[in-house]
């Protein structure tokens, strides 16, 4: 078995134990932005995970696993890397409008690189702080490249009125949770099964706390 044919058969069989179905078209987009991910990162450093075998799991299972989540028709993806949960999740969902944030000149280029080659023309990229983006979106995804209060303070004014935060994270510390500031609130913490990828995996949900005149 050559090895495009084991990772398109690996990315299969864990996307069948997670019972996601997408359409052969989005598989092979997911393991062209693998193939793009593992070029780029020989010089950018875009990403610790070099291995490709690693990646379907440890990025694409990973990202893909927070799908039944999703709320309305727009995301933001907060420092968003090399495109990680942003990028699967829009192959996933071409109907979702996709805005990867980061700071990153060197990140940004290669998601460019990949919106352009892909092609995913449901996805914009933005070279910003997150503290100093803008708009409102549906559903932001952020993962764990802080804590949840610090997200919160820094970009909290990007999720919408009835919109859903999801914090990717490897596990959801009590203290941490104890700590969401004033006018957000925990909805869930799902823990996520990711096939192939070793360690405690869970998404915390969060939302706007309903204002007493709503």
């Amino acid at each position: 078995m050559n090895p495009d044919t084991a990772l398109a058969r690996q990315l299969a069989d864990g996307l069948a134990a997670m019972r996601r179905e997408l359409a052969a078209e989005a598989q092979a987009k997911l393991l062209a932005y693998v193939d793009l991910l593992a070029h780029w990162n020989r010089a950018y450093n875009l990403t610790a995970v070099r291995d490709p075998d690693e990646m379907v799991p440890r990025h694409l299972l990973d990202s893909l696993a927070v799908l039944p989540y999703l709320h309305g028709q727009t995301l933001a993806d907060l420092g968003s890397g090399a495109g990680l949960p942003g990028i699967p999740l829009a192959i996933a969902r071409p109907d979702l409008a996709v805005s990867l944030i980061e700071s990153n000149g060197k990140k940004t280029r290669f998601l460019r690189e990949a919106a352009r080659s892909l092609p995913l023309p449901n996805v914009t990229v933005e070279q910003t702080r997150v503290q100093d983006a803008s708009g409102t979106f549906d559903t932001v995804t952020a993962r764990a490249f802080a804590s949840l209060a610090d997200m919160l303070d820094w970009a909290g004014h990007l999720l919408a009125p009835d919109g859903r935060w999801l914090a990717m994270k490897g596990r959801a510390e009590p203290a941490e949770i104890a700590a969401v500031p004033a006018g957000f609130r925990v909805v869930a913490v799902r823990p996520l099964e990711v096939p192939g990828a070793t360690g405690e995996r869970c998404v915390v949900e969060l939302a706007r706390t309903p204002s007493r005149n709503s």
